[in-house]
């Protein structure tokens, strides 16, 4: 599940907060803190409820929710007055009061993002889609000279953006290798190492009609 609000992605799967496809660096508790808020949106959860569920085998007092909340708000940017995304509700809990998009709809808007490559296509999913031979990768990439987790597409709003994470024989993008954060257009073709290559698509673009020669 990914939920998409604002500026921000959390995939509930990785554990990862994103910010406009960066990563925040939150703690566990935080996360569990945000995802339940989400899950239960727009109603309340009580405090000891949301005690019990982060803290399942501590007893912990007011003072730790309070902090936790707080640490949260910061994170997000949030304002405890004028909360946009954490609201106190006076005497029971708090609450996810903005709308949230749920599997990245809201954001993309329904557009679709993928990568080809000559044998198969592979869904470009909203947050993080790690390219490389590990066996668990949705984009699961094998060939001469790919790592393991050779590089990264981050995906928020429609909007892609490549990254190489240190690869050993590194990432190209249109033949110029990758030192820093790229963005990815319709067409742009993507090499991991010397031989694996793989095409960015996109449903957003404008489809280009093919002119027929004059007989």
């Amino acid at each position: 599940m990914r939920f998409t609000f604002g500026d921000f992605v959390l995939d509930c799967g990785t554990r990862q907060l994103l910010r406009r496809g960066v990563e925040l660096h939150v703690s566990p508790k935080e996360l569990a803190l945000l995802e339940l808020l989400l899950r239960a949106r727009p109603r309340a959860v009580s405090r000891t409820r949301l005690r019990a569920a982060i803290w399942p085998d501590a007893h912990v007092g007011e003072t730790s929710l309070h902090v936790l909340v707080s640490q949260l708000r910061a994170t997000l940017g949030d304002d405890a007055h004028e909360p946009r995304f954490v609201r106190t509700v006076p005497g029971f809990g708090y609450s996810f009061p903005a709308s949230a998009g749920e599997d990245g709809k809201e954001a993309a808007a329904g557009q679709r993002l993928w990568l080809e490559t000559e044998a198969s296509s592979f869904e470009l999913a909203e947050g993080e889609n790690v390219l490389g031979r590990e066996e668990h990768l949705a984009t699961r990439v094998d060939g001469p000279g790919v790592s393991r987790r050779h590089a990264r597409i981050l995906v928020h709003g429609g909007r892609a953006v490549l990254e190489d994470l240190a690869s050993k024989n590194g990432t190209f993008l249109d033949g110029e290798r990758v030192v820093s954060p790229r963005a990815l257009e319709d067409g742009a073709t993507i090499r991991l190492g010397r031989r694996a290559s793989l095409v960015f698509r996109t449903d957003a673009a404008d489809p280009t009609e093919t002119e027929g020669e004059e007989g």
